[in-house]
C-alpha cells in the first residue's frame, strides 16, 4: 500500500467543527486546528479572534491519497458549512471565520475549483458560491486546548454546533434524500420497510447474513461505503454483523426507545436511512461492538467488481 502522505488546508469557520467530519476517516493521518491566510507569525487564538492578523481559523489534514482522494476530502469540507456566505459562518461573524479552500499544488486548485463550479451549477443554493480558492500559507498551529475539541469537551461542543446554527444548516441544506415517492420507485418494498419505516428484516432470511465472499457493503440510497467484507463475522444473530464501518463520517448513532428497549440505532449519515443496531457484544480483541445490520438496507459489491463500479479507492481494504 502507498505509503505518499500530502496535505489539505480547509477554512469553514469555527475550528471546533472542522476536526470531527475528517477525523478518524480511513487515510486521513492526522488533522490539526489552526490558522492561516494572515500576515502575522505564530498568532495567538485572541490576536485571530481580533479580526486584526489577516488569519482565518482552519484545519490542516495530512493523509494518503490512495485511499482518501482530495475529491472526497473537498466534498467532505462542501457539505460542513455554507458556501454562500462571505463575512463568516453561522453565529461567527469576522474575517477570521471566513470560508475558503487553501491548495499545496495546481492539481488540488484544478479539482477545488471543478468542485466549486460544479456546485454553483447544481443550482443547490440560490445565492453564488464565494467560498474562495487560495493558495496554501504558512500554517500556524493552535493552542493545544483548541487541538481534538470535539473529544476534549464533546458536551459542549454538541451544544455549541447546534446552537451555533452550523448543525441545522447541515441537515436542511446537505442530506441529500430522495421523496418518499422516488424511493418507492427504487426500493423493494422491504428495502423501503427497513430503511424508511426502521423495519427489521427476518434473522437467517435475508441476503448477506452468511455472505464469505469478499468486497464491500454500500448504502442501498446513497451508494455511500458502510462496512467490508473483513470486518464481518458470524454473531450468530442471522443477520450481517460487523465489527466497525469502514469510514466512521458515514454512519450516525441515534437512541432507539422502541419496542420497551433502550438501544442505539445505526443510521446512514447520507440518506438517513435505518441500516441496524450496535451492541456491545462484540468480539472483544476487535473493539466489542456488534455492528448488527440489516442485509435490505446495503448492496453488496464483490471485491472484483469494485474497481468497475467506481469503487477502486477501497481495494486497499483487501491488501
Amino acid at each position: 500500500m502507498s505509503q505518499q502522505k500530502e496535505l489539505a488546508t480547509f477554512a469553514g469557520g469555527c475550528f471546533w467543527c472542522m476536526v470531527e467530519p475528517f477525523d478518524e476517516r480511513p487515510g486521513v493521518i492526522s488533522i490539526r486546528s489552526g490558522y492561516t491566510g494572515g500576515h502575522v507569525e505564530n498568532p495567538t487564538y485572541e490576536q485571530v479572534c481580533s479580526n486584526t492578523t489577516g488569519h482565518v481559523e482552519a484545519v490542516q489534514i495530512e493523509y494518503n491519497p490512495s485511499i482518501m482522494p482530495y475529491e472526497e476530502l473537498v466534498e467532505t469540507f462542501w457539505q460542513q458549512i455554507d458556501p454562500t456566505d462571505a463575512d463568516g459562518q453561522f453565529n461567527d461573524r469576522g474575517e477570521s471565520y471566513q470560508t475558503a479552500i487553501f491548495y499545496h499544488d495546481e492539481e488540488q486548485k484544478e479539482i477545488a475549483e471543478h468542485s466549486k463550479e460544479l456546485l454553483q451549477q447544481s443550482g443547490k443554493f440560490k445565492k453564488d458560491i464565494v467560498t474562495p480558492i487560495l493558495p496554501a500559507k504558512p500554517f500556524y498551529e493552535a493552542e493545544e486546548e483548541h487541538q481534538d475539541y470535539y473529544k476534549k469537551r464533546s458536551f459542549h461542543y454538541r451544544m455549541y454546533k447546534k446552537g451555533s446554527g452550523r448543525e441545522g444548516f447541515i441537515k436542511e441544506n446537505w442530506q441529500n434524500k430522495p421523496s418518499a415517492e422516488e424511493l418507492q420507485e427504487k426500493l423493494t418494498p422491504l428495502q423501503y420497510h427497513v430503511t424508511q419505516e426502521n423495519g427489521t428484516e427476518r434473522p437467517f432470511d435475508n441476503e448477506y447474513w452468511d455472505n464469505k465472499e469478499e468486497g464491500i457493503y454500500v448504502d442501498i440510497i446513497s451508494g455511500k461505503v458502510l462496512f467490508s467484507s473483513k470486518d464481518q463475522y458470524d454473531a450468530g444473530c442471522g443477520w450481517p454483523s460487523f465489527t466497525k464501518p469502514v469510514d466512521p463520517q458515514q454512519v450516525t448513532d441515534v437512541t432507539d426507545t422502541s419496542h420497551g428497549m433502550i438501544r442505539t440505532e445505526v443510521r446512514s449519515k447520507q440518506s438517513d436511512s435505518h441500516l441496524g443496531h450496535v451492541f456491545e457484544d462484540g468480539p472483544k480483541e476487535a473493539g466489542g461492538l456488534r455492528y448488527c445490520m440489516n442485509s435490505a438496507a446495503m448492496r453488496f459489491i464483490p471485491k472484483d467488481k469494485m474497481e468497475e463500479e467506481g469503487y477502486e479507492n477501497f481495494l486497499y481494504l483487501f491488501k
